[in-house]
């Protein structure tokens, strides 16, 4: 589901945040809680129901392996070190085998002349955002920085739908001292307000800037045979503010989005066109 859809503006956004505070009014902070884990999961199988599983699974591992990070010093057979060991390679293992699998067959049948047949995996949507975030409640967890001993808040934390999709990666410590917050289980018109400003802003950036210069750089890549040197010019930097405004306004929508649960994600994006070197950029 896209945040500038229909689908989500009119019907998953305005639901999740009614339902969402009428439950915190009545004192039923679990269920609150419960519900918003369940809508934001219905969020990402929107696209692909098929790979709801996946991150169900790795949520109940990388819980199992924080939990036994924070509650024992050293394990009898096990290190804590080689836990967090696991924990990781885990994780980066299940990353590596949906982006790189057919990658590594290709350069195998390559060598070697065989013909393993490609895997074909698509990509499970935003698995390396919460395959990295998880990693980081991993170390945390490992440096005993995490108090963390309830499922569904570790849920929360990891499918928290403003951010799942789209970053940013965020610690734990950032994000559940505010799902805490006992003010923050009312309604602000003061976040609502400007959450909407923000998220608006961000559309705006989407559908009318993006899209717009996306139709210009499909139309030069993809239709044009020949490109003058101006009309080169023109397409090669449509698809440079394109990128830059999807990002930015992915950025601002969930920032905006989550701002209308009283959430206050981190700055993202910040304007990395005008970075003085490389690291800076990324």
């Amino acid at each position: 589901m896209l945040f500038n859809s229909y689908e989500f503006i009119f019907m998953f956004l305005p639901i999740t945040f009614f339902v969402y505070f009428y439950l915190n009014s009545k004192r039923l902070t679990e269920a609150s809680k419960g519900f918003l884990v369940v809508s934001s999961l219905f969020f990402y199988s929107w696209w692909n129901i098929i790979y709801l599983p996946i991150i169900l699974v790795s949520m109940v591992f990388n819980y199992t392996i924080g939990i036994s990070l924070l509650k024992n010093t050293e394990h009898k057979k096990v290190s804590k070190k080689q836990l967090l060991t696991i924990g990781i390679t885990s994780n980066i293992g299940l990353l590596g085998y949906f982006k790189y699998s057919d990658f590594f067959i290709s350069n195998i049948n390559f060598v070697i002349g065989s013909e393993i047949g490609l895997v074909n995996l698509a990509l499970p949507l935003a698995i390396s955002f919460f395959t990295f975030q998880q990693i980081a409640y991993l170390v945390d967890s490992y440096r005993g920085e995490t108090k963390e001993y309830d499922f569904l808040n570790y849920g929360l934390f990891v499918t928290f739908f403003p951010q799942l999709i789209a970053g940013p990666i965020v610690h734990h410590k950032e994000m559940m001292p505010q799902f805490a917050n006992v003010r923050n289980k009312v309604k602000n018109y003061k976040n609502i307000a400007l959450g909407l400003f923000i998220f608006s802003i961000g559309l705006f950036k989407k559908v009318v800037i993006a899209d717009t210069f996306a139709v210009w750089a499909t139309n030069g890549f993809d239709k044009a045979e020949i490109l003058t040197f101006f009309e080169a010019w023109a397409t090669s930097l449509s698809y440079t503010f394109q990128l830059y405004f999807d990002f930015s306004g992915y950025t601002d929508m969930a920032i905006g989005a989550a701002l209308l649960f009283n959430i206050r994600l981190p700055i993202n994006f910040n304007s990395p066109y005008k970075a003085t070197n490389i690291q800076d950029f990324w």
